[in-house]
């Protein structure tokens, strides 16, 4: 029988499986400070809770986290869909973009590193896991997770709500092409 797929180009085989959240990364570090979107970031354990999120060796923001040795990950929701693609078209260099834009921010409860609560359904406040070859190599950071929050809204005894009355908090999801598609309805499955 033959296929009815098309084939995809390579350039864009990334797409087809990461449509996970997309994420603010927050860095400080000397009084300096910054905020980048970035799309590829995952869970890689439970106990201690740690992440991964890329971050191109070449940015402002892995500068601050080298210098720091933190990060913190802030979820935006649907509301900040237009600050979220524009923090992750403009280097942060030579200006803050938290003044630019406008952006509150507090600093989180362990190391201090900026983050976001106003249009965010949480945020993950992470120490730096030094991994040399990893970040070279892939751009991947990892961090342990060592304070994190969320919005009772959406996010409420250890589990995510997506409903119609918090749709301005549902998780965005960068698609490509600064195309996003938000988190739809929860959807329970049924045991078989």
């Amino acid at each position: 029988m033959p296929s009815s797929f098309q084939s995809v180009s390579l350039a864009h085989a990334s797409r087809l499986v990461n449509h996970g959240p997309t994420v603010l990364v927050t860095s400080a570090a000397g009084g300096r400070r910054n905020i980048m979107a970035a799309a590829w970031s995952m869970p890689v354990e439970f106990t201690p809770p740690r992440i991964a999120v890329v971050i191109d060796k070449s940015t402002y923001t892995r500068e601050l986290v080298a210098a720091s040795g933190g990060f913190a990950l802030c979820l935006p929701g649907t509301a900040l869909v237009d600050l979220t693609y524009a923090v992750g078209s403009r280097s942060g260099r030579d200006t803050d973009k938290f003044t630019a834009f406008g952006i509150a921010a507090r600093p989180g409860p362990v190391l201090g590193l900026p983050v976001l609560e106003e249009g965010c359904a949480a945020w993950l406040e992470c120490r730096l896991i030094p991994e040399p070859h990893t970040e070279q190599a892939y751009d991947t950071c990892f961090g342990e997770v060592v304070a994190a929050a969320a919005d009772p809204r959406i996010f409420a005894n250890g589990h995510w709500e997506f409903r119609p009355d918090n749709a301005d908090l549902q998780t965005i999801h960068h698609l490509g092409g600064g195309n996003f598609v938000r988190a739809g309805g929860t959807i329970p499955a049924k045991s078989l």
